[in-house]
């Protein structure tokens, strides 16, 4: 996400490096190219205007610390005014006693509410409540039907009617969630253009009956300033509590993120990430402003590895290392819990200054899936001691997991080489696994790490350019 203006804002603060006092004339070159920067982002044209008007007052005069040079000055600047301009933090979910709270969704055609309304019940459940799923959604086609299988995919109740009235089950919806001991209620209605006023209507009608606790409006963040026009358009309606925008993984530009708050006066409370139901996450405008920045965002890489690492699984892990019994087991593991954590990619788009040589580590699934099979085919002996797995040993292996021997002695170097990189893991890169679970963080391994994973992927392209070759060759 952002990457389009993380590369220009960096651009920007490059070109003031090496001066030794931010003028004037400094930063009104600067903000120049600071606002083609956002209006390419489609960032609401006001709200560029208003930003770069409190960047230039707060820059103006500010000097420049022996240490650092003029674009790190600016750097902390704009981060501080982007972090105000989406900002405050307002991720809380205001819970009613006696319940059920009432959530409503509401939004454009093609938003993604419906998914979303499952992403946020699994949230629900995630922090101690029972949700309930009451799909409402009465035009769109198959729409009910999509919410019931996602329910039944994270055993989560869903209430619906063959019905027209979407007040009538709206009503029943919440009556239902009182009588089987639901304590929220997440409403899925059915998306609708802001220019249509039966169907705004509609939306107007529903809240009126359920008198929802929170309004939340779902926005494609790929629409750009449109979905910051139509959160106009429903709050004037509907009186919004928040907005979650969606899509937010797909949209390289980001106008709706940095616009919508400023536009609406309503805090962004979630943001979509990924298709994924666990992709969706509170949003810290301060986490934010630091990915636009290109400074990663370290406080959710640690809270992703305390939710995916366990304290004592680290400290054993640790010991494991330092006597040099770690096993393709461990290995497994490991590898496992990165792949919860949303993978090796989206792991190295957090730390600062690496997002552009994510690419390069990406290891997808069936890759993974793979590993898996080459592991489990192992005997217990071999996963303990890999050293012990030569040439028949690993065609036996192959056989079993249904692949080549090439790919059997390319997992074992794989794994030799990242046991010694976990090594360095255990003694220095996030100050050991243990201290990554609390927040620290070094970045001397992690840099092995990188070289390491660059290295399997371009042998891995390699080896299929060959493959290629080698079939055109036969044909």
């Amino acid at each position: 996400m952002f990457e389009s203006l993380t590369e220009k804002f960096n651009s920007v603060f490059k070109s003031l490096s090496g001066r030794g006092r931010i003028t004037e004339a400094n930063i009104s070159d600067a903000m120049r190219e600071v606002r083609k920067a956002l209006l390419e982002a489609d960032v609401n044209y006001k709200v560029v205007k208003q930003f770069c008007k409190d960047v230039a007052q707060a820059a103006v005069g500010a000097e420049v610390i022996k240490s650092l040079h003029p674009g790190q000055v600016m750097v902390k600047i704009v981060n501080d005014e982007l972090t105000k301009l989406m900002g405050p933090v307002d991720t809380r979910i205001y819970f009613v006693s006696p319940g059920p709270t009432v959530i409503m969704l509401a939004g454009l055609q093609g938003g993604g509410k419906t998914t979303t309304a499952a992403k946020l019940a699994k949230y629900l459940v995630a922090n101690g409540k029972k949700p309930l799923l009451v799909a409402d959604d009465l035009q769109r086609p198959a729409a009910i039907d999509q919410l019931i299988v996602l329910g039944q995919q994270l055993e989560i109740d869903v209430y619906s009617e063959q019905s027209k009235n979407a007040v009538k089950v709206a009503k029943n919806g919440v009556k239902h969630a009182k009588a089987n001991g639901h304590d929220v209620v997440v409403l899925d209605t059915a998306g609708r253009l802001h220019i249509d006023q039966k169907m705004m209507g509609e939306v107007a009608d529903v809240a009126k009956a359920v008198t929802p606790q929170q309004i939340y409006l779902v926005c494609d963040a790929m629409t750009g300033q449109d979905a910051v026009n139509s959160a106009k358009e429903f709050n004037e309606r509907l009186e919004l509590d928040g907005v979650i925008l969606t899509k937010l993984d797909g949209d390289a530009r980001g106008g709706a993120a940095l616009s919508v708050k400023a536009v609406t006066g309503k805090p962004i409370k979630f943001i979509g990430v990924g298709e994924k139901l666990d992709k969706l996450e509170e949003f810290h405008p301060d986490r934010m402003a630091s990915r636009i920045l290109g400074m990663g965002d370290v406080v959710s890489l640690v809270e992703k590895a305390q939710e995916h690492f366990e304290a004592d699984e680290a400290v054993k892990l640790q010991k494991k290392m330092a006597k040099g019994s770690f096993g393709f087991d461990d290995f497994l593991k490991q590898m496992q819990a990165v792949k919860k954590m949303g993978g090796i990619k989206d792991m190295m788009k957090m730390m600062p200054g690496m997002a552009g040589q994510a690419d390069d580590l990406d290891l997808d699934g069936a890759e993974i899936g793979q590993m898996e099979a080459i592991v489990h085919s192992m005997t217990l002996q071999e996963r303990r001691d890999p050293d012990l797995i030569e040439s028949s040993r690993r065609r036996r292996i192959a056989a079993g997991a249904g692949v080549e021997v090439k790919a059997v002695s390319g997992l074992v170097k794989t794994f030799k080489r990242s046991r010694d990189m976990l090594k360095a893991l255990s003694g220095g890169a996030f100050g050991g696994l243990k201290n990554l679970l609390s927040g620290g963080m070094n970045m001397g391994a992690l840099s092995q790490m990188m070289s390491s994973g660059r290295k399997i992927k371009q042998r891995s392209k390699r080896k299929k350019v060959i493959r290629r070759r080698g079939k055109i060759k036969r044909r």
